[in-house]
């Protein structure tokens, strides 16, 4: 089984097989990017719309498309694997969207920022960044326990839906439901640390 929870090692060797697919066009080390995100990107896109899963499939491909014909452009020095595969499926969501007619006209400024490629990340991107990201650590202190617990299992461990329901030994349907909630609160807590 894939371990999913990525650490300093996991990230040289995953910056390993992007470098192996972009100079090389290496299918193994491809499989094995495949395998490692698939289920990650899954989980992101199911926890912005729920229930979704074909759109989910969907954009789980396409983001990996772009990872195979786009992996010439990754810069170690810029991101890390992680950071700009997520930066690629941020923008694959919101191009589907826009094809989708869900954007319409209710584009806003977060919607810009999350589409600006990796490839041009600069000091203000990398900060918003770390403000984002802090802002996400401190509204996961304020949520409920079990909430928080929940969030941790799919998105920092990597976790599918259902594995994190088998560790917590819950229902399916009661992680999806604190998975949304969480997701809800995190949202007004995070705006609320904005003001």
């Amino acid at each position: 089984m894939v371990k999913k929870q990525t650490n300093i090692t996991e990230l040289g060797h995953l910056q390993e097989l992007i470098e192996q697919v972009a100079k090389l066009r290496d299918r193994q080390a491809f499989s094995s990017l495949f395998e490692h995100y698939a289920p990650l990107l899954k989980s992101y896109s199911l926890a912005r719309d729920p229930g979704a899963y074909l759109v989910a499939d969907e954009l789980v491909q396409e983001v990996l498309i772009k990872v195979w014909n786009k992996a010439h452009l990754y810069d170690a020095g810029k991101a890390n694997p992680n950071t700009w595969i997520f930066t690629l499926a941020r923008n694959c969501r919101i191009d589907y969207l826009r094809r989708n007619g869900r954007f319409g006209n209710e584009v806003t400024s977060e919607d810009i920022f999350d589409h600006i490629e990796d490839e041009q990340s600069g000091p203000f991107e990398q900060t918003l960044q770390k403000k984002t990201s802090q802002q996400v650590q401190n509204g996961l202190g304020k949520l409920p326990a079990e909430q928080a617990q929940v969030l941790r299992k799919i998105y920092m461990e990597g976790k599918t839906q259902q594995e994190a329901a088998l560790e917590l030994s819950l229902p399916l349907g009661t992680v999806k439901s604190r998975i949304r909630l969480a997701l809800q609160k995190l949202e007004i807590i995070i705006r609320g640390s904005e003001k």
